[in-house]
């Protein structure tokens, strides 16, 4: 029997797709054009200020495809006893979910501690100063490894995806179906 998940499958996609291509854009776009900025103290403002309006369609786009992850393991719980592949990229699935949602988190706290400390400039949005304190080179190193971890953890998870559908198509008498289809 057939059954269509096209609601949790678009919440699930969406809100990947969300989440993935904002931490993207940011990293590469809003970072690499606020570092641009000629003063120093500009190059965290702009930036902090870009990552605060997009923080609410972050944590959205992490809420809704979190709720079509859980409405696609709910829809799919037979196929998923019966068949350990994708039992397993469920289980991968959410744990790389959990990490990149981790690395959202800490790279949220970690903007916010570079946004507190934006007045005292910066080489660039993720490179201390020669004036920049402990607590903003610090917040910088950290945010130089997540404001990357988070795109890759979720291309990750649209390659598990995309993986996960594959693992939906019948195999076994797929060429009995095909014959029975064409005698009709």
């Amino acid at each position: 029997m057939s059954q269509r998940n096209t609601l949790v499958r678009s919440m699930h996609d969406l809100g990947l797709a969300a989440w993935f291509g904002g931490s993207l854009m940011g990293a590469v776009g809003l970072n690499g054009a606020a570092a641009t900025a000629n003063s120093p103290a500009e190059r965290l403002a702009i930036s902090s200020r870009g990552w605060a309006k997009w923080a609410p369609v972050q944590l959205a786009a992490i809420v809704v495809h979190g709720v079509g992850g859980i409405g696609l393991i709910a829809g799919n719980k037979t196929r998923l006893m019966g068949q350990q592949e994708s039992r397993t990229n469920t289980i991968i699935k959410t744990a790389v979910t959990g990490l990149a949602g981790a690395s959202s988190l800490a790279s949220g706290i970690a903007g916010k501690r570079m946004s507190d400390h934006s007045d005292e400039g910066a080489r660039g949005v993720t490179e201390p100063g020669s004036g920049s304190s402990p607590e903003l080179s610090s917040a910088q190193r950290v945010q130089r490894v997540l404001q990357w971890t988070t795109p890759v953890l979720t291309a990750v998870l649209i390659v598990l995806a995309a993986q996960q559908g594959e693992q939906q198509r019948p195999v076994k008498g797929l060429w009995e179906t095909t014959l029975k289809n064409l005698r009709r």
